[in-house]
């Protein structure tokens, strides 16, 4: 996949392997990282000491038990696992959808850019420069169309830190009263995803290429792969910090009381400081950065896989 392909004159994979492979890498992405993300909220959102005290290590494991499974405490193992998954349509729809486009997608606007302008990036970046830059320039490309996604990712975050929005409501309900409201924030989005993506796919390819020398990137192993992934996952996550503090504050707001970017802007500097906009990137280094690394790392792993099977696949067809 891009940056797993590399140049034009090498194998490009088919657009199926593209959508399975990224489609694949988002559902597992999801089955394995939200039920974490529910634990981790619900321990948040929970105002009781759980250990400590006079309570005994039973009685505070009973407890930790209700605040994690809440209505499901007292039900079998299976239940308790499938009580981690509330909000999942949301998240499922935005995360695959996502996952698909921006792995999947890519991957066929770094052809497009290799077959047209490939020389023009050569010539002015070197040969191996070139090619890496241009994987980036293909995310961060990916990247800001990726806001054609921001109504489902509106949802998904309203539903984790403002729930009180969807009370008596259902999903078509606030897209009907909504409508373009949920594309609010847009602009901050695109300004976050252009050098995040950009980072991202530009730091896998850079690590492929001066760390494991790779001419061909579909050629990487799974843990080249790994650690292509971690580079660009760190680089993305730090570069896109100060505009997804202000992408979450816009989005996190009720649907009745909007606040634009600059007036958030201009009172975190005046009462936060400057460091404000660094805020949770230590933990989201050690939260998103997992799911990150995890998704693309399966991303650029399944994808030539596929391509690889479907065109065995193929190849017995026409033989037989």
């Amino acid at each position: 996949m891009s940056p797993v392909g590399s140049s034009g004159k090498k194998h490009s994979e088919s657009g199926t392997a593209r959508v399975l492979g990224s489609g694949a890498s988002g559902i597992l992405e999801l089955f394995t990282f939200h039920p974490v993300d529910t634990v981790a909220k619900r321990l948040m959102s929970n105002t009781e000491r759980i250990f400590g005290g006079s309570q005994t290590m039973s009685q505070s494991l009973g407890k930790l038990n209700q605040v994690v499974f809440r209505e499901a405490s007292a039900k079998p193992t299976l239940s308790k696992y499938f009580s981690l998954f509330p909000g999942l349509g949301y998240a499922a729809g935005y995360k695959v959808a996502q996952r698909i486009y921006k792995f999947g997608g890519q991957p066929v606007v770094r052809d497009y850019l290799e077959r047209h302008h490939g020389q023009s990036f050569t010539r002015a970046f070197g040969d191996r420069n070139g090619k890496a830059i241009m994987h980036a320039s293909a995310g961060s490309l990916i990247g800001i169309g990726e806001v054609m996604l921001l109504p489902l990712d509106v949802l998904k975050i309203k539903r984790q830190t403002n729930p009180e929005a969807f009370k008596g409501r259902g999903l078509f309900r606030i897209v009907a009263d909504e409508g373009m409201a949920l594309y609010r924030g847009a602009g901050w989005t695109v300004v976050r995803n252009a050098p995040g993506s950009f980072a991202l796919f530009g730091g896998s390819a850079f690590v492929k290429e001066y760390m494991f020398g790779l001419k061909d990137y579909n050629t990487a192993s799974f843990m080249q792969n790994f650690f292509a992934s971690i580079g660009g996952a760190v680089a993305s996550l730090t570069v896109s910090a100060p505009m997804d503090v202000i992408k979450t504050r816009i989005q996190a707001r009720s649907f009745d009381n909007p606040e634009s970017g600059m007036s958030i802007i201009r009172k975190m500097v005046q009462q936060e400081g400057f460091s404000s906009f660094f805020k949770g990137l230590t933990p989201k280094l050690l939260v998103v950065g997992p799911k990150l690394v995890f998704g693309f790392t399966l991303a650029q792993w399944f994808i030539p896989t596929f391509d690889a099977m479907l065109k065995g696949s193929s190849a017995s067809s026409d033989v037989t």
